[in-house]
């Protein structure tokens, strides 16, 4: 059943107040009287202003203790995300009187809203920003009032979303976060699908975000087909975690691709089924497989690590065996390629940033909500991503080499 979204009896007749005054009927009346109350609350700013100035409210002359005194208005129209507010801006006689809230040059009001959207963006909630506002700049703006506000990014995101892509990736990182959001009265967890490239000029970037239901290989096939209807014709290799299926669907979208599972997510998997007692021991003996120089070393001491854990964990030894080929691929590389896909850290780190900023809502109520603050995330987060990774052109030389002639 349905939780019914709690008022306080003076906000409840608050509301009711604004319905049976403006009696709006549409989403668009919605909007007016937002931008109607909206200018209201800068008026009353303004007017509180010239109070605070002045020392003496309106005709309340007998506190008046000064030479100055009001001086009448000059209009003034400023523009926000709602639409145009025309303001009614109050004068002094001598003309000293400089309001803070809307400044004498200023015709745009949105850089409030900006600061809004930074703040939402670093995971404070519209409650914590509409108390910040309140105590910092004095702008009385609801949690309902902020939330609008953030609104406004939707369109921008999903026009993100919908952007043309590179034709041709070097690199490109896929793994999913997931996070509850409500739907049909229930919650439910959901994955975000992640995919970040790196274009052939080396830099980072993230491909898409895409709020799906259970993390599954079906899904991912949905994912890599958008990615190709967006323009991009090849990637070279693909690093992923252990996802069973995942290397059929995009072997499925992009068959020149190769495909490098994970190996942390491989090191995790297969000592879970290994005694505390002889973790230690069998993660030395583990690394002599995943760290060797080349593949016939490792497979030698694969051989080496089965003759003497593989009794007592065949399941851990099996899982190595039977992905060998998809988590052997980074061992034809040098190097500098090696430690680039040798593990899903890349996009990790992207979803840990994700998690850190989101850690405050632990339920969305609807996937527009978390898409919303995962843009606005995401923008903050690739600010500070910039030019192309250590040594770059020699990489992609010899990723060129390899794919170009060793294909």
């Amino acid at each position: 059943m349905a939780r019914q979204r709690k008022l306080s009896p003076e906000r409840k007749a608050f509301i009711n107040s604004l319905l049976e005054h403006y009696q709006p009927s549409d989403a668009s009346d919605v909007q007016e009287m937002l931008k109607d109350l909206l200018g209201d609350t800068l008026q009353g700013m303004l007017e509180g202003e010239m109070d605070q100035k002045l020392g003496y409210s309106k005709y309340d002359y007998q506190n008046k203790d000064t030479d100055d005194s009001r001086n009448g208005y000059s209009k003034k129209t400023v523009t926000s995300s709602v639409g145009d507010i025309d303001l009614d801006i109050p004068r002094d006689r001598k003309g000293e009187f400089e309001p803070q809230i809307v400044k004498k040059n200023q015709t745009d009001i949105s850089n409030i809203e900006d600061q809004v959207l930074s703040m939402y963006a670093k995971g404070m909630t519209t409650r914590d920003i509409s108390a910040h506002l309140k105590s910092v700049y004095g702008v009385d703006a609801s949690a309902e009032m902020i939330s609008h506000m953030t609104d406004r990014i939707l369109p921008i995101a999903k026009e993100w979303q919908n952007r043309p892509l590179e034709k041709k990736y070097a690199i490109v990182f896929m793994d999913a976060v997931h996070f509850h959001v409500r739907q049909d009265s229930q919650t439910i967890k959901k994955a975000v699908y992640v995919a970040i490239g790196i274009r052939l000029n080396g830099r980072k970037e993230v491909i898409g975000m895409w709020v799906g239901g259970n993390e599954s290989a079906k899904y991912w096939l949905g994912v890599l087909n958008e990615i190709k209807n967006r323009g991009t014709e090849d990637i070279m290799i693909v690093s992923v975690d252990g996802l069973t299926g995942f290397g059929d669907a995009i072997g499925a979208v992009f068959p020149k691709a190769e495909i490098q599972r994970c190996i942390v997510h491989q090191v995790r998997y297969s000592t879970r089924f290994v005694n505390y007692k002889d973790l230690k021991p069998f993660v030395k003996d583990l690394k002599e497989v995943y760290q060797a120089s080349t593949e016939e070393l490792a497979l030698e001491n694969l051989d080496q690590l089965e003759e003497k854990w593989g009794k007592k964990y065949p399941s851990s030894i099996a899982s190595w065996r039977n992905n060998w080929p998809q988590l052997s691929t980074y061992f034809k590389y040098p190097e500098e390629i090696r430690k680039i896909i040798y593990t899903t850290n890349a996009i990790e780190n992207f979803n840990r940033q994700l998690r850190k900023v989101t850690k405050a809502k632990t339920i969305f109520p609807t996937d527009d909500a978390l898409f919303k603050i995962l843009y606005l995330a995401m923008c903050d987060i690739t600010e500070k991503w910039t030019g192309a990774g250590w040594n770059w052109g020699q990489t992609l030389d010899q990723l060129c080499i390899y794919f170009v002639h060793g294909k």
